[in-house]
């Protein structure tokens, strides 16, 4: 028992010595000066997370707002510190959740690591070859842990490898395994500590340190102010019980809540969903689904996989990136040439032509068009057409978020209470853009009075696509 209690000793006497010394300060425009343990830059500085940096964070945005150039890197970065910065309030504030040394260092590897699983041109990518990039984020850190030998240096520090990792993958992703047995699922952390489980991605209402730094640091680089101070998040937040289960709570005179959801919106609704962004990334879609298959990337073993494959191969997968882009531009190959010419088209801002939008509750149940006439003098067909459904919210769909939260009084600061809610809303645009940029239509439709021509000229056409969408959804 004495060899065991010196070997501790002396364990935590390195770890203390090297953070000490190998801590990292990293100059952050939205956090300042901001330093890091040492295992997460040992994370940081491997071929898996550099990848981040050439991956937009915001995907197509750049080609709307050119200031938007940011990457996965830095905003995994942030998340890590402010998923440490959260834990250490908690613990500091509220000593008897037992909340130690070891579960904040896995908060902070489960928001350094959170977004590891994303492609080329972030969302982009998921919606087209990849269900869940949570998922992917969870084989990438397997496999970087493995390649670099990370393992034994997570021990050095104090961490359980066995249960940690899984804690850490739980915290990105969820429950590993669900069971309809047991009301808790998790296996990294026992129920007692639920509460961990919503610093990096909060499945009850969405409020996590992962939405404070990319609203923060998106807003910054699009130049849109942002009114939501996550600050104060940090500042009032309290773990109160909830249904027999231990939840992050903030104070009741927080109506700065409001402005979270409100500013997620307001990015959603001014860039995120912006429509010249949303066609662009749908070209960028189409030019990917055209060089599938003509894209080969090595992955272990030597075997080869493509686009729509690379992520079922970690090493592969570590080699896609956005440059991805670039190669398909940039390449003379015959096989590539339809996408080849799409992202042309991009780059010189031959984008599809925007036709209108329309909400569709505006549109349901109504008499949507006229008939043409016979004789249709610009030969318009349906696949012409391309309709794209965007939908916004406050990030629960048609839910009010604010009133799947609990805040504390100042009087009961161990009670949590639902705040009443507001009106909060959600919207669906249907949008319908012009595939045909050639210099007659175009020409065309400007002689006859620009967009609202086109829309008058071919109801039949646009609005039976319109009506057949909504029918589908």
């Amino acid at each position: 028992k004495d060899l065991d209690d010196w070997r501790k000793f002396w364990r935590l006497l390195f770890a203390s010595f090297c953070l000490f010394v190998f801590c990292q300060v990293f100059n952050d425009p939205i956090h300042g000066s901001i330093e890091l343990h040492p295992l997460l830059i040992k994370i940081i500085d491997t071929p898996q997370f550099q990848r981040l940096r050439f991956i937009k964070q915001l995907g197509g945005v750049y080609f709307v707002y050119p200031g938007a150039s940011h990457n996965r890197f830095e905003h995994s970065i942030g998340v890590g510190y402010l998923a440490g910065k959260l834990a250490e309030a908690l613990r500091s504030r509220q000593p008897e959740l037992n909340i130690t040394e070891r579960d904040v260092l896995c908060v902070q590897i489960a928001g350094l690591c959170h977004d590891l699983g994303h492609g080329p041109f972030s969302h982009l990518y998921d919606g087209l070859f990849l269900p869940k990039h949570e998922n992917g984020s969870c084989d990438m850190l397997d496999h970087l842990l493995k390649e670099n030998n990370l393992e034994p240096v997570m021990e050095k520090y104090g961490l359980k490898p066995e249960d940690d990792i899984i804690f850490i993958k739980e915290m990105i992703a969820g429950p590993l395994q669900e069971s309809k047995e047991q009301e808790w699922d998790f296996k990294g952390r026992p129920e007692e500590k639920s509460f961990l489980y919503e610093i990096v991605s909060n499945k009850r209402n969405g409020v996590d340190v992962d939405k404070f730094d990319y609203l923060a640091r998106d807003s910054l680089y699009l130049g849109i102010k942002n009114t939501f101070d996550f600050h104060r998040f940090l500042q009032f937040a309290r773990v109160c019980e909830v249904d027999g289960r231990k939840t992050i709570c903030t104070r009741d005179i927080e109506d700065n809540m409001y402005d979270l959801f409100y500013i997620r919106h307001r990015l959603h609704k001014r860039a995120y969903q912006h429509r010249v962004n949303k066609v662009i990334e749908h070209m960028i879609a189409e030019a990917f689904l055209k060089a599938d298959g003509h894209i080969e990337i090595e992955g272990s073993g030597g075997r080869m996989f493509t686009l729509s494959t690379a992520n079922e191969d970690m090493e592969a997968y570590t080699k896609l990136t956005d440059n991805v882009f670039e190669e398909i531009l940039k390449s003379s190959r015959p096989e590539l040439q339809e996408a080849r010419e799409i992202l042309q088209n991009i780059v010189s801002r031959k984008i599809y032509k925007f036709v209108g939008e329309r909400k569709a509750r505006l549109l349901a149940g109504k008499k949507l068009a006229q008939p043409l006439p016979d004789e249709e003098e610009n030969n318009l067909k349906p696949e012409d057409f391309e309709i794209l459904v965007i939908n916004m919210d406050y990030g629960m769909k048609d839910k009010n978020p604010v009133e799947h939260m609990h805040f504390y009084s100042k009087k009961e600061p161990d009670v949590a209470k639902p705040m009443s809610p507001e009106n909060i809303f959600s919207e669906q645009l249907i949008r319908v853009f012009c595939k045909k940029i050639d210099e007659q239509t175009l020409e065309w439709n400007n002689e006859q009075g620009g967009n609202d021509c086109i829309v008058k000229q071919n109801f039949r056409i646009l609005f039976f696509c319109i009506y057949m969408i909504l029918i589908f959804f």
